[in-house]
């Protein structure tokens, strides 16, 4: 069975540009170096050229896991759906904590697009697993290490 990555439209072109980056600027300047490491001599003892050939490699498998990615990717455009206030993979929730009253509001995402500055957390994140399929009034526990912590989903938004 082939393993799906589920991504947001905004994700895809994210990764894409990523992998093309690494590809056509990453890799060609890695290579130069390699090159001119080589041309030192001695490899054995060329620390330069070992270390050049380490990113090279961890380069190209990191274009590789890209590459997988976005061959078994699963966008999911989130305005094609129509609303009905059920939190799924995409929407933007709005969560209050039960215990301090304090609001948050995440967008749930793919793993690669995960990004807690932007407000995006994973699909895999325990809030987003304990929420997806909730309606707003709904309260969700989440266990996290210093015990589990009560939300109340506020508002859910296809954005």
């Amino acid at each position: 069975m082939i393993e799906r990555f589920p991504m947001t439209k905004e994700g895809y072109e994210a990764l894409l540009k990523k992998r093309n980056t690494l590809k056509d600027d990453v890799l060609p300047q890695i290579l130069k170096e390699v090159q001119i490491a080589r041309e030192h001599g001695d490899l054995s003892e060329n620390a330069e050229y070992k270390f050049g050939k380490e990113a090279q490699r961890n380069t190209e498998r990191k274009i590789g896991e890209i590459a997988y990615k976005l061959i078994n990717s699963e966008i999911i455009d989130i305005k094609t759906i129509p609303e009905d206030d059920v939190v799924i993979f995409g929407s933007t929730v709005t969560f209050i904590n039960k215990e301090t009253n304090e609001t948050i509001k995440y967008k749930i995402v793919g793993e690669d697009e995960a990004d807690l500055e932007q407000g995006k957390i994973s699909y895999l994140a325990p809030v987003a697993k304990n929420a997806i399929g909730k309606e707003p009034g709904d309260i969700i526990k989440v266990p996290t290490t210093s015990g589990v912590i009560e939300y109340e989903i506020d508002e859910v938004e296809y954005i």
